[in-house]
């Protein structure tokens, strides 16, 4: 049986705790340092709050220590893996490969971060060969390239399924650091891709004006779910580190809903952790922070996987402006509006404008000129809007306040049994998980017998089916009676208030001495090059001993340490601003020289790799 895992974000523990009560099998979060989001650091103590909620489930906890890292932070990095070894996380995603070559390291399994740049079976092959339990693969790849990932390795996959896309290879961003010495691959990305540019020609021309010419639209594989789990991936990944609590509350909810449709409908599948959630909206991707979807290489290389014109939100598309009516918009929609609903739209110029629903209200019959027109007064004037604008909802009020109330109200079935004893009684739980192991509470009590026996066992019944905002729901409820008894509601109370504490204690520990333990490197492993120029990321002596163990000769420095001489690749992407922009020498027939891309930041020629498909950001020196 395949075990399939959802594996949502958490900013901190209350969104951690909140992606898995609305139904994620894991979550990933950033321990006090080293991050590859510097502003999202939790602390340990936060974390093992994070995994005693989680392990109930048996859902686990994915600390990321996936930082390139220097010497002088090599120990500190050895104490926060043994840190959160001790306070029961599962395991840590990882970038620098000096963590494999220490000494005195936890067993804590290790899972190899997306920023190792895992884009091939050979790259793959020798992490799952130094003991990697588990693989983040390359957003860009798609589909088929993963098959063949996946015919030629063992190890677990993960992937991204949905959220904000890096334009570039993730690791071999150095673009944020050559501008403003904030590294990516240290956790500090200023997000330049987001950035308007121009776009040149050798001879300086201005080809295109002030435009985000590198931000890409946000990942959405739901609709590849299927074909994925197909492919080889187990373990589907959302971005979102920096996310609020609803928009992993929604993400986490839809990803669950549509995994368990395949689920129940396969005898191969099955959840990776336990536990129904009902959350209290209606999932819908659209609705939560998008630049528009893609799901970008999943199924070969396609036009509009950019976001040109804005970095920031849309949201859903609700229907057109037709016209301005005085200080009111007629606007042609089916969906039905709230005040306070925030709406936008790309202007003459494509720029974004957004405005708050301040009234809305159906169009008089004479300023109809369909049924579905509606008045809406907003937030602010507009003097001349095209007609027949296309407009969007980033904000939807309703729908946000439910968001906001749901808890996810997760719960894991369990059966009862109360026994009559000696002086006493004692109740027993039974869980499919703990099925060889006792637990249960006694309480000492004088049994008295029941003026109304059928009434007195129908209380007892339902009192203790009742476990209300616990984590747990009750299946099945046992009275093992010599005869009915009257039992006071406040110790049917006391014995579950006690139960619930020695059953997720329960819970906690089996999940605990159940957690994979780092495979052992085999020794004679050989990286696949024999060179690393400063795109190998190595910036301590410990990596760089690791490479020199596995065959590699030749090392640089990581950009992090020392700047090469000479060009610098600042950037290797996927996505070409040739082919986005109808330029694509493949097309045109015309030779694909270099262009050029500027702002106040910095002039940066673009080299295009056309027999591969990549395009290439270069700083000149």
């Amino acid at each position: 049986m395949k075990k399939i895992e959802l594996l949502s974000p958490a900013k901190n523990l209350e969104v951690g705790v909140a992606a898995i009560n609305h139904g994620a099998d894991a979550v990933y979060i950033g321990g006090p340092d080293f991050g590859a989001r510097e502003k999202v650091g939790n602390s340990i103590e936060d974390i093992e709050k994070l995994c005693h909620h989680a392990a109930i489930f048996d859902a686990k906890v994915y600390v990321t220590l996936n930082t390139l890292l220097f010497d002088n932070e090599l120990e500190q990095a050895r104490k926060m893996a043994w840190d959160c070894w001790n306070v029961g996380v599962d395991a840590l995603i990882v970038q620098d490969m000096a963590l494999l070559q220490m000494a005195d390291m936890p067993p804590i399994a290790f899972h190899a971060s997306t920023q190792c740049h895992n884009i091939s079976a050979e790259k793959v092959k020798f992490l799952e060969n130094v003991g990697f339990s588990q693989v983040v693969l390359a957003r860009e790849l798609s589909i088929n390239e993963i098959k063949d990932i996946r015919s030629k390795t063992t190890v677990p996959l993960e992937f991204f399924v949905h959220g904000a896309l890096c334009v570039c290879y993730s690791g071999q961003c150095y673009l944020s650091h050559v501008i403003g010495h904030r590294s990516a691959n240290r956790g500090a990305c200023a997000q330049p891709c987001r950035l308007a540019w121009n776009l040149e020609d050798e001879d300086g021309h201005t080809l295109i004006n002030s435009r985000h010419l590198l931000s890409l639209r946000d990942l959405n594989n739901s609709k590849n779910l299927e074909e994925l789990i197909d492919a080889g991936v187990t373990s589907f990944k959302i971005e979102g580190r920096l996310k609020d609590a609803d928009y992993v509350k929604n993400t986490t909810a839809f990803y669950r809903r549509e995994i368990d449709k395949i689920i129940e409908r396969r005898s191969d599948l099955e959840r990776s952790s336990r536990g129904i959630s009902v959350p209290a909206f209606e999932p819908n991707l659209e609705k939560s922070f998008n630049r528009g979807f893609s799901d970008y290489f999943a199924h070969g290389r396609q036009k509009n996987i950019d976001a040109p014109f804005t970095p920031k939100s849309m949201g859903e598309y609700v229907g057109t402006i037709e016209r301005i009516n005085g200080n009111k918009l007629i606007i042609n929609s089916d969906i039905e509006f709230h005040n306070g609903d925030g709406l936008c739209f790309l202007d003459k110029s494509n720029e974004l404008q957004g405005f708050y629903v301040n009234g809305v209200e159906a169009a008089p019959q004479s300023f109809r000129k369909k049924e579905n027109n509606l008045l809406i007064t907003p937030s602010r004037l507009f003097q001349t809007i095209p007609p027949h604008v296309r407009l969007y909802r980033n904000f939807d009020i309703v729908w946000q306040k439910s968001v906001e109330s749901s808890t996810g109200q997760r719960k894991d079935k369990i059966s009862l049994r109360l026994v009559e004893r000696e002086g006493g009684i004692e109740l027993f739980v039974a869980h499919q998980y703990i099925e060889n192991q006792v637990v249960s509470v006694s309480l000492p009590l004088v049994l008295s017998q029941a003026n109304n026996p059928e009434k007195a066992m129908d209380t007892i019944r339902t009192k203790l089916s009742q476990w209300g905002d616990t984590k747990f729901v009750v299946e099945n409820v046992d009275i093992d009676f010599s005869q009915p008894y009257f039992i006071p509601a406040s110790v049917l109370g006391e014995l579950k208030r006690q139960l619930v504490v020695k059953l997720e204690n329960a819970l906690v520990e089996k999940h605990r001495q159940n957690r994979e333990i780092r495979k052992s490197q085999k020794q004679d492993s050989q990286y696949p090059e024999k060179s690393l120029s400063y795109l190998g990321n190595v910036t301590n002596s410990a990596s760089r001993q690791f490479y020199e163990n596995h065959g590699v000769e030749e090392i640089s420095d990581g950009l992090e340490k020392a700047m090469p001489d000479g060009d610098v690749v600042v950037m290797t992407t996927k996505h070409c601003i040739r082919y986005a922009n109808g330029m694509c020498s493949k097309e045109t027939g015309k030779p694909a020289t270099p262009l050029y891309i500027c702002n106040d930041r910095g002039r940066f020629r673009l080299d295009f790799d056309c027999r591969n498909c990549r395009m290439k950001v270069v700083r000149e020196r």
